[in-house]
């Protein structure tokens, strides 16, 4: 959205450079289909350049095209490409700087972070999605005369079921940080942090055929975010072979970590899975979690034995202090011992924890990791 390419602002990250609408083939205006498919998703024709667009909206070019960028977007030179709810977007942005409700740095964090979570959004549902909904109901039908109806009925009904996601995730996300003890607590909380990795992924990759690769990837990033939200952890995101969660306590960490191994070992189709925790102080950033918690929960799966779960020493001290897990097998037999003198019912425990070998761990110096396994 520059003038030129030298303008300032920040680079576009993933997005790649493309060439000005009109100099290639791929120009949508000399597709009809294209065309009449982005008017009916934006709901508006092109009528701005993005120097009218911005000089609508009232703010600068350098303003514009930070906020363009930001969003994942390419530089699309002076080519009139934008529409009405352009111009309404950035006035809605700038204005939320004016009002001091937002600092420039943030406005532009917003722009980043909304784009990028719904550009995934939209290729998902692109690839995935509308590919499999469009195939020819009819022999000597094609897709594209499929695609312009379909998209027509499921519009407005997808962007219902978005606004409503976002609305319960957003109240899920407000709830958390207001019960955080304090302001620091907001950005620095402590958490329970759990990487879960599968084993051999590489290998796989040579011998599987890339489809039949796909929808091993895509079964396990399903079967791992239900396990996760089903026992009130929270997806980070998914690596493909491996997925990051997050708890507020412990205890929800070692469940789903223990559960992903036992569903996995189930399932014929899967390999095997190692689990690492750590539990400390995070920060989080749009939506991700970084810190020295975070490498430490890395460095253990990569560690890990295979279908076993590895945790650190501040993870284990947090399931004892809970009540989860006993300090030692000699603890829990010795009160289980006196529970049963006196007549009372011993102490129940969800989880066995046992020490393993101190060793070095790249970067973070000597830890001694914990194996977490079910109790009984």
């Amino acid at each position: 959205m520059t003038v030129d390419d030298t303008g300032s602002g920040e680079a576009g990250g993933a997005v790649p450079e493309v060439p000005e609408v009109g100099e290639n083939s791929e120009d949508p205006e000399k597709d009809p289909l294209a065309l009449r498919l982005e008017q009916l998703i934006l709901g508006a024709d092109r009528r701005y350049t993005p120097f009218q667009a911005a000089r609508s909206a009232g703010v600068s070019m350098e303003l514009a095209s930070r906020f363009w960028r930001a969003m994942g977007f390419p530089d699309i030179g002076q080519a009139k490409a934008l529409t009405e709810a352009d111009v309404l977007a950035l006035r809605r942005l700038a204005g939320l700087v004016e009002a001091g409700l937002l600092s420039e740095a943030m406005a532009v964090q917003v722009a980043r972070s909304t784009g990028q979570t719904t550009a995934r959004l939209a290729e998902w549902q692109i690839d995935s999605f509308l590919e499999g909904l469009t195939e020819p109901p009819e022999p000597g039908m094609t897709r594209t005369e499929v695609t312009y109806p379909l998209v027509e009925l499921l519009l407005p009904e997808l962007e219902e079921f978005l606004v409503y996601v976002w609305r319960r995730q957003l109240a899920a996300a407000t709830g958390r940080v207001v019960q955080a003890a304090d302001d620091e607590e907001m950005v620095d909380r402590r958490l329970a942090v759990g990487f879960a990795d599968l084993v051999g992924f590489t290998r796989l990759t040579r011998r599987m055929e890339e489809e039949e690769l796909g929808e091993l990837v895509e079964a396990f990033e399903t079967t791992a975010a239900d396990l996760v939200a089903a026992h009130g952890g929270r997806l980070i995101k998914t690596l493909g072979d491996e997925v990051l969660y997050a708890a507020d306590d412990a205890g929800t960490a070692a469940e789903i970590a223990l559960r992903l191994i036992e569903t996995m070992a189930n399932d014929e189709t899967m390999p095997e899975l190692r689990v690492g925790i750590a539990f400390g102080t995070v920060t989080t950033r749009m939506g991700d979690v970084f810190g020295t918690t975070v490498n430490l929960a890395s460095r253990l799966t990569s560690i890990a034995p295979r279908d076993a779960v590895l945790v650190d020493g501040a993870f284990a001290e947090e399931l004892t202090r809970t009540g989860d897990a006993p300090a030692s097998e000699a603890d829990a037999a010795a009160l289980a011992e006196r529970a049963e003198k006196e007549g009372e019912e011993p102490p129940s425990y969800r989880f066995a924890l046992q020490p393993m070998w101190q060793r070095p761990v790249r970067g973070l110096g000597v830890v001694e990791p914990w194996l977490l396994a079910r109790r009984g």
